[in-house]
């Protein structure tokens, strides 16, 4: 597998050592972040960036992203955790307390469009996508020489209407406690139900439209037909509710009448691969919140 050049490799641990990231979700009251930086000083920690937000000071949801570094984070962190538990069951928080060094792992869905995997692998190359690709799914095999080319395992599993199950049962297999990130990168196939149970919140989806509007296949013929003057595309978390999960990120680019199926298109990949590869940094940085069907987003 291609790996990071060893200076850059380094120079990302060395970063990253002692790093750690809190996130916190919780019903909103008086004392929460003082609670919350008071534990961390008491453990000797400090706080190196710091994000909140609250639906409403009365009686809403309270969301907290902080960075801290903590010597011997690695040594400490089961016991960091043992003891926040106590804090989080008072305020009653979802929370996570994790290692910025541990690169998740990704695997990457894609079927014949390529500007979007291109973008992830160029950014994966580069540096700046901070994650381990662990593999390539495919449902036709045209990809195969340009991911083999970066070291990356390619699986071509066809899917008709005939094999889906059977197909998904091998892609489940091949997946099986090796990632962490699903994106689908053009994906052109539906997940099932019984796909999603196993990557809650773990599968995001880049959807060439500016949802809700023009849902499922053929948005751009349908933005044509409509006559709009924006054109965008969202990424979002995948739900049993087609192109209906939290959205993390969107953008548009204006148009005019003169611009035909084929020129939105081409317009409409350049925001596909830019949206979607924003979406995966934030998620692999553990920026993303999400609460009921939406997200907070720390950029």
């Amino acid at each position: 597998m291609y790996r990071l050049s060893e200076r850059d490799w380094l120079a990302y641990q060395a970063k990253n050592k002692d790093r750690g990231r809190m996130l916190i979700t919780c019903p909103d009251r008086p004392g929460i972040v003082s609670a919350v930086s008071q534990f961390l000083f008491s453990h000797g920690a400090n706080i190196a960036e710091s994000d909140q937000y609250s639906s409403d000071p009365e009686g809403g949801r309270f969301f907290m992203r902080i960075e801290f570094d903590l010597h011997d984070l690695e040594g400490r962190c089961e016991e960091l955790k043992r003891d926040f538990g106590k804090v989080a069951e008072a305020f009653q928080m979802d929370w996570s307390i994790v290692e910025a060094k541990k690169r998740k792992r990704i695997a990457i869905f894609v079927s014949k469009e390529d500007h979007c995997l291109l973008e992830l692998l160029w950014q994966w190359k580069s540096g700046v996508l901070h994650a381990d690709i662990v593999m390539v799914i495919s449902n036709h095999p045209d990809m195969q020489a340009t991911v083999e080319s970066f070291g990356i395992p390619y699986y071509h599993i066809p899917v008709s209407r005939e094999n889906k199950r059977e197909a998904e049962q091998k892609q489940l297999e091949l997946l099986q406690g090796k990632v962490d990130l699903i994106v689908l990168a053009r994906y052109m196939q539906i997940l099932s139900p019984r796909f999603l149970q196993e990557y809650p919140n773990g599968v995001i989806n880049i959807h060439h439209s500016f949802l809700p509007a023009f849902v499922g296949a053929k948005p751009y013929e349908q933005a044509y037909r409509r006559g709009v003057k924006l054109i965008g595309a969202t990424a979002h978390y995948v739900t049993e509710e087609l192109d209906a999960g939290p959205i993390i990120e969107q953008d548009v680019q204006r148009v005019t009448h003169r611009y035909d199926v084929e020129a939105l298109k081409q317009i409409g990949r350049q925001i596909e691969r830019t949206v979607l590869a924003r979406a995966v940094n934030w998620h692999l940085e553990d920026r993303v919140l999400v609460y009921e069907n939406k997200t907070v987003v720390f950029p």
